[in-house]
C-alpha cells in the first residue's frame, strides 16, 4: 500500500494520532515527521524536516511512496501573536507546498482547521456550519485562508483534501503549550502536582473542548469516509463538550482537590472571540460523527493517566 506521511508528529495532536494510525495501517506504513520533540527512543519511520521546504517535502514523499499527507505543522493562537509573521509564513505556505505537491502526486490531504477561524461577529452559541469567519488572531487568520484554499484546490484541481475545525483538545500525554484553551490541560497538571492553578481565562469562561481520543477517532473516521457523501471542503464543524473553568474544576474536585484563582491575560481577549458552543451536525450527518467522552469520563480518564505519568518520572 501507499504510505502515510504525518507532519507536526509530534506535537499535540499528531503524537497520539500517529501511533493510533500505526495501529490501524501497520507500524512500517506511518511516516513521522518532526523538526523539535522527537522522543528519544521513538520506535518506527521518523523523518527530519524544518518547514516550510518544499524540496524537502517533495523527496519524502518519493521516497516513501506517500499516499496520504496528514499536515499538522502549525503555530497556535497566543503564540502566534508573539510572531505573527512567522505563523503566517509557516502556516500557509507549508499549506500550499503540501496541497501544491499532492496535486502532482494524486495525495489524499487532512489538513486540521479550529474554532479560532471564527471571532467576535461569529454567532458564540451553536455555531453553524456556514457562518461570519472574522478571526481576530494571526492563527486564526491562517485557518480562514487554509480552508479557503483546501477548497479552491478541490475544485481547481479536485484534489480530495479534507479538514476539521477542532475545539480545544484536552490530552494527558503532551504538556499544555501555546494554546488559549490550554488551561483545560493545564489545570490538571497542577492539581496533581500543587494542588493549586492560576488560571489565565474567567472563571465563567465557556468553549468548546474535546478529549483526545475523540478527536483523533474523529480525524481519521473523515479521512475514511466515502467522498461522495462529503458535502464540506473547507472544513467540518467538530464538537463534543463545553463547560466553564467552574464546572471543569467542579468536576477534577469530586476526585483530586485544587484550589483555582484567576489572573486573565491577553488569552482571555481570545477566548471571548471564540464560540461558547458548535453545531457540528452537518459532520454527524454525512460521516456519522459522534464523540464518546462527557466531561465526567474525560476528568478520570485525565487524572488516572496522569498520576501514572507522574509516578513513572519519579
Amino acid at each position: 500500500m501507499k504510505k502515510i506521511l504525518v507532519t507536526g508528529a509530534f506535537g499535540q495532536i499528531g503524537s497520539e494520532l500517529v501511533p493510533a494510525l500505526k495501529e490501524k495501517f501497520g507500524q512500517d506504513n506511518v511516516i513521522a515527521v518532526g523538526n523539535r520533540n522527537i522522543p528519544e527512543g521513538f520506535k518506527g519511520l521518523v523523518e527530519k524536516l524544518r518547514m516550510p521546504d518544499r524540496d524537502g517535502l517533495e523527496s519524502l514523499i518519493k521516497k516513501h511512496n506517500i499516499g496520504t499527507i496528514y499536515h499538522l505543522v502549525s503555530l497556535l493562537s497566543a503564540t502566534g501573536e508573539e510572531k505573527p509573521g512567522f505563523t503566517w509564513d509557516l502556516n500557509m505556505q507549508s499549506l500550499k507546498d503540501v496541497l501544491d505537491l499532492s496535486v502532482e502526486n494524486k495525495i489524499k490531504v487532512f489538513w486540521p482547521s479550529s474554532i479560532a477561524a471564527f471571532g467576535p461577529t461569529t454567532p458564540r452559541v451553536e455555531t453553524p456550519q456556514r457562518t461570519i469567519l472574522e478571526p481576530t488572531t494571526m492563527y486564526g487568520v491562517t485557518k480562514v485562508a487554509g480552508e479557503l484554499l483546501c477548497q479552491y484546490y478541490f475544485n481547481k484541481f479536485n484534489l480530495d483534501v479534507r479538514s476539521v475545525r477542532y475545539p480545544g483538545i484536552i490530552s494527558y500525554k503532551t504538556p499544555p503549550g501555546g494554546g488559549t484553551t490550554d488551561y483545560a490541560v493545564a489545570i490538571f497538571y497542577e492539581a496533581l502536582k500543587t494542588g493549586k492553578y492560576e488560571c489565565f481565562v474567567k472563571e465563567d469562561t465557556v468553549l468548546p473542548m474535546m478529549y483526545m481520543d475523540d478527536a483523533v477517532k474523529g480525524t481519521i473516521d473523515l479521512m475514511e469516509a466515502d467522498p461522495d457523501k462529503l458535502t464540506i471542503r473547507t472544513s467540518y464543524n467538530l464538537a463534543a463538550i463545553s463547560f466553564t473553568v467552574t464546572q471543569l474544576a467542579e468536576a477534577i474536585n469530586k476526585k483530586v482537590k485544587v484550589e483555582v484563582t484567576y489572573k486573565p491575560d491577553n488569552r482571555q481577549a481570545i477566548a471571548d472571540s471564540w464560540p461558547k458552543s458548535i453545531d457540528d451536525s452537518t459532520a454527524r450527518e454525512d460521516w456519522d460523527w459522534q464523540h464518546d467522552y462527557d466531561l465526567d469520563r474525560m476528568v478520570t480518564v485525565m487524572l488516572t493517566e496522569l498520576k501514572k505519568k507522574f509516578e513513572g518520572e519519579n
